[in-house]
């Protein structure tokens, strides 16, 4: 009666314990979607004020079509995604197209002066701004999951239900380049 006892209350412990780490791990998944929708609010805001910027930018530079095409290509591309992967990926293509559009930009000193671009410049330097805080708050809400994924005992939980690890937001292979070059300063 005693053993019988004991096995029920091990196996009890053990469906308890199974039981608070699930449900840990969809809390974290959870949160870690919930900071993505955040991060989608900012790309929004940030897919409608690009193509306002082409247009300012397109009647100062004509000629530079390629770019404010890539910088457009790269923008549907964004909104089009649907996974939070293809999102990342999209969205490290358009930063990149962004990053090419303004150094041609740097070309135009009379573009620079205008009022409407001056606008447009500042609203889209805030929403990266934001975007950057709620990206670390992706990658924080994506840690805290991971770690969770990977560390005993949960890992064993997650591996039985289908937990996986995931991806971070990051800059990706063509910005962290740019980052390792010394910024180019001109007077």
């Amino acid at each position: 009666m005693t053993t019988t006892l004991i096995i029920v209350a091990v196996i009890a412990i053990l469906v308890i314990l199974f039981i608070s780490k699930y449900n840990s791990l969809v809390r974290l998944r959870n949160n870690r979607e919930n900071a993505f929708a955040d991060i989608d609010v900012q790309l929004k805001q940030r897919h409608d004020l690009i193509p306002q910027l082409v247009d300012t930018v397109k009647g100062y530079a004509a000629h530079e079509k390629e770019t404010l095409d890539r910088v457009i290509q790269a923008r549907n591309g964004a909104v089009n995604a649907k996974s939070i992967d293809d999102k990342i990926a999209a969205e490290n293509q358009l930063t990149s197209a962004l990053a090419g559009l303004k150094i041609t930009l740097e070309a135009y000193p009379d573009l620079k002066a205008n009022t409407n671009f001056l606008q447009l410049q500042g609203e889209i330097a805030d929403v990266e701004n934001k975007l950057a805080a709620v990206r670390r708050y992706f990658n924080s809400a994506t840690r805290e999951y991971n770690n969770a994924v990977q560390t005993f005992p949960s890992n064993i939980v997650a591996g039985m239900t289908g937990f996986h690890r995931e991806i971070m937001f990051d800059l990706g292979n063509d910005q962290r380049a740019t980052l390792d070059q010394a910024p180019k300063i001109s007077f």
